[in-house]
């Protein structure tokens, strides 16, 4: 490997001093580096001057990987550019808990195997989400970790049908309901009571939040199904689409979210013979 691109989170790494170090240690090893933000900051946030940061999208085009520092959130972000682009991603955690890193800030001597080839890349699969209004799509995505239907903050419980391929799988009243990819499996979906899946594995998971009887429990469908979330009649309550912790999208009564197999993979650069239950043992026995 020799051009790579690497993306801080300044709120996280505030003096670059992660980034400065990793840059050390690639160059030292004849790969060139392009350090780039990957979302706007804040004006009134003062960034490090001693770091030349350069445009994204025009380095993007001749690199061959992409580098992420910051938690899972700042990783998300990233892996959708750099899936934009075919490209791996590698993360570097200086966040929490840090599932989809790859390296802790103090493995980062590591990366001197970007080098030498000394790395495999490992594909994860992803999923295609439509939200349909008065039958017209309207908005539409593609998850690494999950999409979420919810309830708003001060609204009563939805009432929320899940169909596999037209058949009705589940039909519950609550708070919502998680479709996670394996990779998912340890973020909301494990917190709602999910399962945790090895990020091999292709699978649609499906986990009721907080469901208001004891029969939904979650379920997990094979990849060639067509999962559809369908919101019953909230009336004046509020229901939301979040695709990846991002953006909320209003969900209406009658609205219908289709949920499939992406089209494309997340591509992940691994350094370490670290096995996923190895880190699962590791990061939640902390």
């Amino acid at each position: 490997m020799k051009r790579v691109v690497m993306t801080p989170n300044p709120y996280r790494d505030r003096d670059f001093s992660c980034v400065r170090e990793a840059v050390r240690i690639l160059e030292a090893s004849g790969v060139e580096v392009k350090v780039c933000l990957a979302f706007e900051v804040d004006s009134s946030f003062a960034l490090p001057s001693n770091v030349p940061l350069h445009n994204l999208q025009e380095e993007l085009r001749s690199a061959e990987a992409l580098i992420c520092f910051g938690g899972d959130g700042t990783i998300l972000h990233a892996s959708k550019i750099a899936m934009r682009r075919n490209l791996p991603i590698l993360g570097v955690n200086i966040g929490t808990v840090g599932f989809m890193a790859e390296l802790e800030s103090g493995e980062m001597e590591l990366l001197a195997r970007l080098a030498t080839e000394d790395y495999r890349v490992e594909e994860r699969m992803t999923l295609f989400v439509r939200l349909l209004h008065e039958g017209r799509v309207i908005y539409r995505d593609l998850a690494l970790n999950d999409a979420v239907v919810t309830k708003g903050a001060v609204a009563r419980v939805i009432q929320t049908a899940v169909l596999l391929d037209g058949v009705e799988a589940m039909n519950f009243s609550g708070d919502g309901v998680i479709a996670a990819t394996p990779t998912g499996s340890t973020a909301y979906s494990m917190s709602a009571g999910g399962p945790i899946v090895e990020p091999h594995a292709d699978n649609i998971l499906l986990t009721p939040i907080c469901a208001h009887n004891l029969q939904p429990r979650s379920l997990i469908a094979a990849p060639n199904r067509r999962v559809e979330i369908q919101v019953g009649r909230i009336n004046h309550r509020n229901a939301f689409l979040s695709v990846d912790g991002g953006k909320a999208m209003r969900v209406y009564g009658g609205d219908r979210i289709l949920i499939e197999e992406g089209y494309q993979k997340i591509k992940l650069l691994k350094l370490k013979d670290t096995t996923f239950f190895d880190i699962v043992k590791s990061k939640l026995n902390h």
